[in-house]
This record gives C-alpha cells, structure tokens and sequence, in this order.
C-alpha cells in the first residue's frame, strides 16, 4: 500500500493546543461553581473540554443542575478570564518554531477553534497572531460543534482541499474525533489535561508542537532552533 499523500494545509486547534487556555478555563469554572457552592470535578472537565463554550457551559449547568444560563455563565466567566490573559497567557512548547517552519514552506494554515470569536481574537491579539492565519472558524461558524466534524470539513472547503489533504492538531478527545470524522490527517497533541483522553482513529500521539513527527507528516524538515516567538511576536 502506498504512503497517504503530504497534507496541503495545517488547521491549529486553539485552546490547550496553541496556549494553555485549558489552564485559566479551569480555574474560571473552578471559580465559577464555587461561587455557587459546587466542584469542578475532573469528570465535568473532561466532559466539557473540546466543547463549544456555550455547549460546555450548559453541560455545567445541566451536570449540576444550575438555576443560571449559558449566557450568564459566559458573561461571567468573560470577566474572569479577561482579568488573567493579559499576565498568564502563554504559547505551548513548539508553536512558534512549527509556525515559522509552516511560512517557510508556503504551508497555509488555520484555526479552527469551539470558542467564540471576541475570545480567541483576544488571544490572538496579545501575541499579533491572527494575521499569520488565512483564516479563523469558531463556534458562530458552524451549527454543530466538536466532537460534529463540520468544522474541519468547512475548513477543507475553506482551503479548497479534501478533507484527506487537511492536517488537523488538537488536544483533546473531543476535537479528534471531530477531525477523524472529517476524514483529515489527524494529529492529537495531548497536554496535561488530556493526557488520559482516548485517541482512537488518529494518525499520530505526538509529545508536543515540537514532534519531529508532525514535520515529518507534512514533508517539512524541523531546524534544531529554540522555539522562540519571531520579533515583535510578544506577548501585548
């Protein structure tokens, strides 16, 4: 049997794949339940990591039977997170070095994130990223969210590719399974948060964004460099 061909193109996963927002989303709904006198438990993050923030937030209020709503929930958790980006956002090991390997190659690439579009422009922007991009799909662009493969089937049709020639990097069970049902070349990049997820169907368990094998799947050769942002790409 023959070898898959290369990828054409890369979609990024935002959340616990890029930068460890996984981190101040926990600690937000932490905060959050407590002020209501209940427990983020290590069952309701794995049940919502991956989610939409909408769809993850009414699973917390549906777990522990909230009188509040979604909207409610991310008013408050919005003010919440807003107050730790700016000191504690930070990129995970690998991110700048793939990125700047993936513009070196005329690799386009994407994000394709479950939370809203105000959020992970936020983000983006405290380290001027979003440009880097061809192009950003969050939860108000699609009617399903992960673990539905629609959006990196919508991603492929961005791209004008099949979904075969589409290489997706996510971190959690939910965003794979997305992935892997879109048929795209699938590559689970767990963190500390999911690394006891199941990862069935994927093409590749990597260690982290600095795996040799991920630049391998897309015919790159990976320099042994420091995984430094590039100027001017700092935190804001």
């Amino acid at each position: 049997m023959s070898d898959p061909p290369l990828p054409r193109a890369v979609a990024f996963d935002l959340d616990g794949l890029m930068f460890n927002t996984e981190d101040l989303y926990d600690e937000a709904g932490a905060i959050i339940l407590q002020r209501r006198g209940k427990e983020f438990t290590a069952y309701l993050k794995r049940k919502v990591m991956g989610l939409p923030s909408d769809l993850a937030l009414q699973v917390m209020i549906d777990f522990h039977n909230l009188d509040a709503t979604a909207e409610q929930l991310w008013c408050e958790s919005d003010v919440i997170l807003d107050e730790m980006l700016g000191p504690r956002l930070a990129p995970l090991e690998g991110l700048w070095e793939l990125l700047n390997a993936l513009e070196a190659a005329s690799i386009p690439k994407a994000i394709a994130t479950g939370s809203s579009r105000s959020f992970a422009r936020k983000v983006l922007g405290h380290f001027d990223l979003e440009p880097r991009f061809q192009f950003l799909l969050t939860s108000e662009d699609v009617r399903q969210g992960k673990p539905h493969p629609e959006i990196y089937l919508k991603a492929a049709e961005r791209f004008g590719l099949k979904p075969v020639q589409l290489l997706v990097l996510e971190d959690s069970e939910n965003g794979c399974r997305a992935a892997v049902a879109a048929g795209a070349y699938t590559v689970a990049v767990p963190s500390p948060h999911s690394s006891d997820h199941d990862f069935d169907g994927v093409h590749l368990v990597a260690d982290s964004l600095s795996d040799r094998r991920i630049y391998e799947a897309m015919g790159l050769r990976r320099e042994e460099t420091a995984s430094m942002p590039p100027t001017g790409a700092g935190p804001r």
